[in-house]
């Protein structure tokens, strides 16, 4: 039996889920551009356990979406989660952000799912995926021209979900090509992975723990006037 508590911060969406036995109990979440997850993320929790009637000490485990993405969402998502699993003792669980938007497709239609979500300038951070959802290509920060995902459009019918759909869609165009920008990480995907792994005793070592911001942090600096 497994109760877990899964945590979605990586980009503009603020989810936190329950599930038991990777069945979602409830979920709650807000998607806005304002990053407001630093006051979202702890009411969110308490609220989520509080209409399932489960108290905090009740939970298994933790499940954190891993990254890419934001990283200042993402920080506050890992610390929240490895602030959780201290205090009650209890494994960490890391889930890989764009494998869980890849978990929203559901088309038969499809040969490859490449989530996209947007980075600066005409830079992505992506990853591939077949039918099964098993990852053939690893997560990459790549730079938009007009030849990017070539090799898959080649072999079959593609789908780009995410919102680094948007700036795909005007430079990379094929026959077999589409897309669907209004995906975003959910915890809602999250909660059949974590299950998986916390049967596997998949979990993270709570103290050495990161996101995977896949790239540096650059500070935005305010032009001198």
């Amino acid at each position: 039996m497994s109760i877990i508590l899964n945590l979605e911060t990586a980009t503009t969406n603020c989810s936190v889920s329950i599930a038991k036995e990777g069945r979602i109990l409830t979920i709650k979440e807000h998607d806005t551009p304002n990053y407001s997850h630093a006051e979202q993320l702890h009411i969110f929790i308490q609220e989520v356990l509080k209409e399932v009637n489960i108290d905090i000490s009740e939970l298994d485990a933790i499940a954190v979406s891993k990254g890419p993405g934001s990283y200042t969402g993402l920080r506050i998502g890992v610390s929240a989660a490895k602030g959780l699993c201290f205090a009650l003792d209890i494994p960490l669980i890391s889930i890989a952000t764009l494998g869980s938007m890849a978990e929203q497709v559901t088309s038969s239609e499809i040969d490859y799912i490449i989530p996209v979500l947007d980075a600066r300038r005409m830079e992505v951070y992506s990853a591939v995926f077949n039918s099964d959802k098993d990852e053939v290509r690893a997560t990459e920060a790549e730079i938009i021209d007009e030849n990017s995902f070539a090799e898959f459009l080649e072999k079959g019918r593609v789908i780009l979900v995410g919102n680094g759909a948007e700036k795909c869609k005007t430079i990379v165009s094929h026959p077999n090509l589409s897309f669907d920008t209004s995906v975003v990480p959910s915890a809602n995907e999250m909660a059949q992975l974590s299950h998986k792994k916390f049967k596997a005793d998949h979990f993270e070592d709570v103290a050495y723990f990161e996101p995977y911001y896949l790239k540096d942090f650059i500070l935005q600096q305010k032009k001198k006037k």
